[in-house]
């Protein structure tokens, strides 16, 4: 018996011992069809789509690594950075930008991309540059995450150059989009009539998950028609403020708050009057500015006077949820030092900076809130949490 016990014993250390062995087989075997990659010269040679079938998606993904990776990105995409980490030849640049790439590396990235989206079994995040004129269908839309949802709408005006500064984590993350090429002068009217159909089939699907009964570009259909309290119910004080202003940028309205006048100066359906007079108003219209009005009144009310709940942070981005957290101390007079969010504040009439605010200005039920809407952030989602690429 002991003998057998001793035999049993070393064969046990031997198997033991060629575990790291057998590991590092099967990783060098999974990476075996990457390896001839690892040798291209993405910058002055062109690969093509059909030497690229055959890879899964897993393998264009880190295809896409090894191009980034031989200039030392470094991603937030544990996988593809995993993966650059036991390469040999990857050395990480925490300075890495897009601006290194050439164009032969940008082309070689798109076809990359492209064969990708066409192995994707639905539209994902990056995939809309190659839907320039097909219909996404709700079908092929598939089940996204809401920060997907907006990014991939967003995604659409990005193609054509659009900047998101009143939403400044959005740009961000489109700035580092190596295909991405801001323009000061965008023109939604570029948008082609494919690209306004996905819009409307994306903003649908985020409508319907949010259990929401009204989103940006519907008060066209409130034009003749009263506003109720149910149909706002989930909309955040961001969404609410755009939707009462909709209401004069249907008239025609110019603004003169910066972020409200970029917002509408993105919409295609936009037509701002010659002059900067106010536009005239139908007795309907001015009565659901009222309840939209009251109705943020309220929020607001709350937010300093009510526990929160989370019903009304629920479907909230983290990028909105800061913002309301922020307005509890912006009420205050506190001067941020994030100058988007100073000057966000800033073009509020009730905004008044106090340079001696101090936490001791909050009420008890403020400061609760406040601790409450930072753990909804800890777990919120980001409008930047999409595909890298």
């Amino acid at each position: 018996m002991g003998i057998k016990r001793t035999a049993r014993w070393r064969v046990s250390l031997l198997l033991i011992g060629a575990i790291p062995l057998l590991c590092g087989f099967i990783q060098q075997n999974k990476f075996a069809a990457l390896k001839k990659w690892e040798n291209f010269n993405f910058a002055t040679q062109l690969v093509k789509a059909d030497e690229l079938q055959r890879l899964s998606l897993n393998e264009l993904k880190l295809l896409r690594g090894i191009v980034f990776g031989k200039h030392g990105r470094v991603f937030r995409e544990n996988d593809i950075q995993d993966y650059l980490y036991s390469r040999d030849w990857y050395k990480p640049d925490e300075n890495f930008t897009n601006a290194v790439l050439n164009d032969e590396e940008r082309k070689n990235i798109d076809v990359i991309r492209e064969v990708e989206s066409q192995k994707h079994k639905q539209v994902e995040p990056g995939d809309l540059r190659f839907y320039k004129d097909r219909v996404i269908t709700p079908e092929m839309l598939g089940k996204h995450s809401l920060a997907e949802l907006h990014i991939m709408k967003a995604e659409i005006e990005a193609i054509h150059g659009k900047r998101f500064d009143e939403e400044p984590s959005l740009q961000t993350y489109f700035e580092e989009r190596y295909w991405y090429a801001s323009s000061e002068k965008y023109n939604p009217t570029t948008l082609t009539e494919i690209e306004r159909k996905n819009i409307a089939t994306i903003a649908a699907a985020t409508k319907s998950q949010r259990n929401l009964k009204l989103a940006s570009g519907d008060m066209v259909s409130f034009q003749n028609r009263l506003l109720t309290d149910d149909v706002l119910k989930g909309l955040s004080l961001h969404e609410l403020r755009l939707l009462r202003n909709e209401i004069y940028a249907l008239r025609g309205r110019q603004f003169k708050t910066f972020w409200i006048a970029d917002y509408f100066y993105s919409q295609s359906w936009y037509n701002p009057l010659p002059s900067s007079g106010e536009p005239q108003l139908s007795e309907i219209e001015k009565k659901n500015i009222a309840i939209i009005v009251a109705y943020e009144n309220r929020l607001h009310d709350e937010v300093s006077s009510k526990p929160i709940t989370r019903d009304l942070l629920e479907g909230m981005f983290l990028e909105d949820a800061a913002k309301l957290r922020n307005e509890i101390y912006a009420r205050h007079g506190k001067v941020f030092t994030n100058k988007w969010l100073q000057k966000y504040f800033a073009s509020f009439s009730w905004y008044k900076a106090n340079p001696k605010f101090s936490e001791s200005l909050l009420t008890a039920i403020e400061k609760k809130n406040i601790v409450t809407i930072k753990e909804y952030e800890s777990q919120a989602v980001s409008a930047q949490a999409a595909i890298e690429g």
